[in-house]
């Protein structure tokens, strides 16, 4: 094509002197059309994608300092939406009652409930209505399954008005402190079992405070990780607590061993009968 263009324009020449029309470079592209190579090149600029990066980083260098400073603003957020999750749902207590309140709040935060007489409750999309609410409203609150949820100190307000309630479960719950034990003592009328295992931040210090439930007959102390002598723990628990089952650790567990006594169990003296 472009061969018998340049015949034509030269023979044109020979007869006289004519203007010859300029060839213009095109360059095909993907929707069967024809776009010039500065119109190309407007199409990916880098120069425009280094401005975007410039901005990008000049934002984030404004808005964090550092990365220490990232991490302080995740974990002020974290804290902020744990607060949240614990506020006293004061309103449903003052129109449904403290049993409605604190089911609200297990459920709200993904645990379980069971009133008296009835069949365990779960959180689903629907949740409650009013007048589920209203059915309820004189019916006590007996169990509470709240494992792994997200109850703090202040939360635990939603729950201490629950004066029938007979058991508790906060099993994994990350939030719930030594300080957070020692309010339990407002349930020591009706509590007769509660689970703690797997609370990564109770200590001896926090079991301590549960000398005031004196009408618990199970307690779940196991895989507790503050604390530093599972096994003697578990004998003062029970000496504190004489009428409750606690379940945990092996008694021996975290005892340590004599150098007496190690010396004798390697060299395999027998035991006397």
């Amino acid at each position: 094509m472009l061969w018998k263009e340049f015949r034509k324009n030269s023979a044109k020449s020979r007869n006289g002197p004519r203007k010859i029309k300029s060839l213009s470079l095109v360059a095909p592209v993907w929707n069967r059309g024809a776009s010039g190579i500065r119109g190309l090149s407007k199409a990916v600029d880098p120069e425009d994608n280094q401005r975007k990066g410039r901005t990008l980083l000049q934002f984030l260098t404004d808005r964090f300092y550092d990365v220490e400073a990232v991490r302080e603003y995740l974990l002020r957020k974290q804290v902020l939406k744990v607060q949240k999750k614990n506020r006293s749902v004061t309103y449903i207590k003052e129109r449904y009652g403290p049993y409605v309140a604190g089911a609200y709040f297990v459920l709200k935060q993904g645990g379980s409930v069971k009133f008296r007489d009835r069949e365990w409750m779960r959180a689903d999309e629907r949740g409650l209505s009013s007048l589920e609410f209203q059915k309820l409203q004189e019916v006590p609150l007996e169990a509470v399954d709240a494992s792994g949820c997200a109850i703090n100190y202040q939360g635990l307000d939603n729950l201490l008005a629950l004066k029938e309630l007979q058991s508790l479960s906060l099993r994994r719950c990350p939030h719930l402190d030594d300080w957070c034990l020692g309010r339990l003592y407002q349930l020591a009328d009706s509590l007769q079992e509660l689970s703690l295992a797997g609370c990564p931040r109770i200590s001896e210090r926090g079991l301590a405070c549960l000398h005031h439930l004196q009408n618990l007959r199970r307690l779940d102390i196991s895989d507790l990780p503050a604390v530093s002598n599972p096994g003697l723990t578990q004998i003062l628990v029970e000496e504190m607590l004489p009428h409750c089952e606690v379940l945990g650790a092996d008694w021996a567990q975290g005892l340590k061993v004599g150098p007496e006594e190690q010396s004798q169990d390697a060299g395999g003296s027998p035991i006397p009968a």
